[in-house]
């Protein structure tokens, strides 16, 4: 038997995003739910995923906060919901693939887990010379060869 979208679900689903998306320290993202909301988004936000993604359980789109999860797909509801936070995994660690470390992470986020907010990394200063890591919370230094 395979999950039927109504408004009840489709509220629970929307809550539940919000919740896994406090507890990773992420901007909530916008969430599809059918393939024709995917292919009623402009191009460009779904590009490399689009055509195909009635194929998956979720797609994420990193480049602009959105998932789709595919909720016709889905065999039951622990299915979906273990499918909306491998997406929300995919954008709170935008720099891991699948594998063991990813696998861990969705576990983690299903048994409750809150994690810092994602930031990104600054880039590093060359322009004075010889980039010294920070040394306690305000200086910075930086030595000429």
């Amino acid at each position: 038997m395979f999950v039927k979208l109504d408004s009840e679900l489709q509220f629970k689903l929307l809550e539940k995003v919000g919740i896994y998306a406090n507890r990773f320290g992420i901007q909530e993202p916008k969430v599809l739910l059918t393939t024709r909301e995917v292919l009623g988004m402009p191009k460009e936000m779904t590009e490399g995923r689009r055509t195909s993604a009635y194929k998956y359980y979720g797609v994420s789109y990193m480049q602009h906060n959105m998932i789709f999860v595919n909720v016709r797909k889905m065999p039951d509801e622990k299915t979906l919901e273990n499918t909306i936070v491998h997406e929300l995994v995919h954008l709170r660690f935008p720099y891991l693939s699948h594998g063991k470390r990813f696998s861990k992470l969705v576990r983690q986020g299903l048994a409750g887990k809150t994690f810092a907010p994602y930031k990104k990394r600054k880039q590093r200063s060359y322009r004075h010379g010889l980039y010294l890591p920070q040394i306690g919370k305000t200086s910075k230094c930086y030595y000429k060869i």
